[in-house]
């Protein structure tokens, strides 16, 4: 079994002992080499060590998570957050797309961490920039989404995207410049993250930013033709939905 190096920094000290048992009991692949409560002890600990991994606490007595990563702009390991807040603070992970724990700890969640961990790229300078900015701005919905294929991570600006496809459990995503990514996640994940943004489930595979709509073409059992070009058919029970949406832009 290949370990994985990890230090823990939250400032309560049964959260971080709860942590650390829960790692040796259920991901013996990781080794805790080394604890710190605070920002400044954490950038001590940093400094000495070099872990594959970091459980990282977002508020703390003396700063906030990015205060630390601030320090470390240029650190190559991979992140798992440690909350305790709200559900706007849930959103802004999951359009940033990195992985939290939710206090009190969920064992089930936690071995999926690590085990994404083991497997994605390090966590990106812009995923980071796009949680910080949207956990900041509470009362405002993310204008950025960060979108992970299989050998990079893309933040793109969320009135850029023109549709997104099913392929399976995967998502394609179409941007106004003609760039395609794809993502390892399902459509339906995407159709509630960005519902609060104009995108409308037009057909079980296909999820489309209204803005983009060009025209509505009611032969060959209706389909929408975007301002791209491309022709997004439309479910038979969808139509209705799709007619009167149209009539009220």
């Amino acid at each position: 079994m290949e370990k994985i190096t990890a230090v823990i920094i939250d400032d309560m000290l049964d959260a971080r002992e709860v942590l650390a048992a829960d790692l040796a009991k259920h991901c013996p692949e990781v080794e805790i080499i080394g604890q710190a409560e605070s920002v400044v002890s954490g950038a001590k600990l940093l400094r000495s060590t070099q872990p594959d991994l970091i459980f990282l606490d977002i508020l703390m007595g003396d700063g906030t998570g990015f205060d630390l990563l601030d320090i470390f702009p240029n650190m190559d390991a991979k992140l798992i957050f440690i909350t305790a807040t709200d559900e706007f603070a849930i959103k802004a992970f999951r359009f940033a797309a990195i992985d939290y724990l939710l206090k009190p700890l969920n064992t089930q969640q936690l071995k999926e961490a690590v085990q994404k961990a083991k497997e994605q790229i390090t966590t990106s300078p812009e995923s980071i920039s796009l949680l910080k900015e949207t956990i900041n701005n509470p009362g405002q919905l993310p204008s950025r989404i960060s979108l992970h294929a299989q050998d990079k991570i893309s933040v793109v600006a969320i009135d850029q995207i023109v549709r997104c496809e099913s392929d399976g459990n995967n998502t394609i995503f179409v941007l106004e410049d003609g760039e395609k990514i794809f993502v390892t996640k399902t459509l339906k994940s995407y159709d509630v993250m960005l519902s609060e943004h104009r995108f409308k489930r037009v057909h079980q595979s296909h999820l489309i930013n209204i803005h983009f709509i060009q025209e509505y073409v009611r032969k060959e059992g209706g389909y929408l033709k975007m301002r791209n070009g491309d022709i997004v058919p439309v479910s038979v029970r969808k139509k209705a939905e799709v007619i009167e949406m149209l009539d009220r832009i």
